[in-house]
């Protein structure tokens, strides 16, 4: 049940971050696998929070009904009292504290703001006096979080700056993420309406979410031309095979009209961002073995 509250299929947005990130930081000849791990384990906690906090929000505030289309959520089912709920989120997010000091220690107190402000988002995504996830923001707080930041995050914590093309990749993650939120809301939007949750779903229509994950997919499968125009090689280019998968999940997302076929597009989404995160990352660690081979250099530069 537990296992089922963490919401597995939501995992690689916290996984493929932290896996581009590293191997950016390979690609700079800065590669720290001790830092990555943490990184890893910071990731995982404060998305498994995340959830925790959204299953629990969500019930307090009415947004999960018995009505609620999709996977069952733990307090709404009755599996999870909420204040064991409150209890466990607050465990989780306490946990990612700790391991994020280890990351202060590495590089200094200028990752302390970072990390703070990662668990009170992960709280305020549902919860709080102003909970984003209710006034369209929510798909914000996923793209800068678990896209620019913790790409970025990675790589710093292994480089000790911060390399421009972490931003590139770091947008490209975070917009595929995000789309995990577009697919979800998309499915939840009149179950969200009634509840009072404002998403941008809810906000502007199925045919404005259906534009977003699109433009999301084609802004992230742009993304490896401009390492190309970096001096990465060739092989940063890819996760231009998935193109075909992104373009058919958007026609079956603007065509989709039953829960059971909307559960199976998020999952197919969470699928497309790992696929994605791991083609770029065999992408750019080739590419700059080759150039570090070819130039005698440890970068995409020689």
């Amino acid at each position: 049940m537990w296992v089922e509250a963490a919401r597995p299929k939501t995992l690689p947005a916290a996984v493929i971050p932290v896996l581009v990130g590293t191997a950016l930081a390979h690609a700079h000849g800065a590669l720290h696998w001790g830092a990555a791990a943490v990184c890893l384990a910071f990731g995982l906690l404060v998305q498994i929070g995340t959830n925790f906090a959204n299953d629990y929000y969500d019930f307090v505030q009415g947004a999960d009904t018995a009505a609620r289309v999709g996977p069952r959520r733990a307090v709404a089912a009755g599996l999870v009292a909420p204040g064991t709920m409150r209890a466990a989120m607050w465990l989780v997010l306490g946990a990612a504290f700790a391991v994020g000091l280890l990351l202060v220690a590495v590089r200094g107190w200028v990752l302390l703001p970072i990390g703070v402000a990662s668990i009170v988002c992960a709280i305020a995504y549902t919860g709080g006096p102003f909970p984003l996830g209710y006034h369209g923001l929510g798909d914000v707080f996923v793209f800068v979080f678990f896209g620019l930041v913790a790409v970025g995050a990675t790589f710093f914590v292994q480089a000790g700056w911060l390399a421009p093309d972490a931003l590139t990749c770091g947008a490209a993650v975070g917009l595929l993420a995000a789309n995990i939120l577009v697919a979800n809301n998309h499915r939840d939007a009149e179950t969200d309406a009634r509840a009072g949750k404002k998403t941008l779903v809810v906000r502007f229509g199925r045919k404005f979410a259906v534009w977003q994950y699109a433009l999301s997919n084609v802004v992230a499968l742009s993304a490896p031309a401009g390492l190309l125009l970096a001096r990465y090689r060739w092989p940063v280019l890819l996760p231009l095979v998935l193109a075909p998968a992104a373009v058919s999940l958007t026609r079956r997302l603007a065509r989709s009209s039953k829960p059971e076929e909307q559960i199976e597009i998020l999952g197919a989404t969470a699928l497309l961002l790992a696929a994605y995160g791991i083609l770029l990352s065999i992408g750019i660690y080739v590419a700059s073995y080759n150039t570090a081979t070819d130039c005698g250099g440890t970068g995409p530069g020689g």
